[in-house]
């Protein structure tokens, strides 16, 4: 079974394993100080992170920034990244006081990894509960965004409804999932990767990689998914929606 990554600010990777204390100021400076203290760790051991990757674009993102204007208010915004996470979104992110919980769900889409598909039967079933397991101990009703990246784009249509409904329930009122979802047109660009090169900059590396194989999600779809109906959509020149689901 894939290891589970947790919060940006425990040494083992997993959820907040330290007392906290009862001042809330206190344990907003704990988790701050905690995740300064991973980040210290990774940079003592880069092989946890990938390497800058050669040949990478960045981009000037509105959902991103819409999305950090609507929490400048909030000091310690806490935020799961679904992706391969890079020095460069733990380093933005960290500066910006955020508590990060990191779980790579896109390369094992990307690879079809067959831990996650049953095939024993005449038509593959994806396994959405172990899938889920890799995701960390994370409070209920707790983050604030979570960097879904292309996710909805990689995973079977059958498996959206459920998945989102687990993502949205870690999201504080309020909170948002921000996606990335192709247009009809846009064939190619699954096996990318994406980061971020500051609070509202988007890097990205084998933008034109990999065939996606399931039908590009519409705007009403996605309201259908998500338990609120409400989303906000920003159309860009690459062939890709800008999503931000609220709870």
């Amino acid at each position: 079974m894939p290891r589970r990554r947790g919060g940006l600010g425990s040494p083992s990777w997993g959820g907040s394993r330290l007392p906290h204390p009862a001042n809330s100021d206190h344990h907003e400076a704990g988790e701050f100080n905690r995740s300064k203290l991973l980040l210290m760790l990774l940079t003592a051991n880069p092989e946890k992170l990938p390497p800058p990757t050669p040949g990478a674009t960045a981009t000037v993102s509105p959902g991103l920034e819409w999305l950090w204007q609507r929490f400048s208010d909030v000091r310690h915004p806490h935020i799961l990244d679904c992706g391969s996470v890079r020095q460069s979104t733990v380093n933005v992110l960290l500066r910006r006081g955020a508590k990060l919980y990191v779980t790579d769900l896109l390369s094992p889409l990307q690879r079809s990894d067959p831990a996650f598909w049953d095939r024993r039967g005449k038509q593959p079933r994806f396994l959405l509960e172990p899938f889920l397991a890799q995701v960390p101990d994370i409070p209920l009703t707790t983050l604030s965004a979570v960097l879904c990246w292309h996710l909805l784009d990689l995973l079977p249509r059958e498996s959206l409804s459920l998945l989102v409904n687990r993502l949205c329930s870690y999201l504080q009122p309020g909170g948002v999932l921000f996606c990335l979802l192709r247009e009809p047109y846009l064939a190619a660009g699954a096996a990318a990767t994406w980061w971020l090169e500051s609070l509202t900059t988007l890097g990205v590396a084998g933008e034109n990689r990999g065939a996606f194989h399931y039908a590009a999600l519409t705007n009403r779809e996605m309201e259908r998914l998500v338990p609120s109906g409400a989303i906000k959509t920003f159309l860009t020149r690459s062939g890709r929606r800008e999503v931000l689901a609220f709870k």
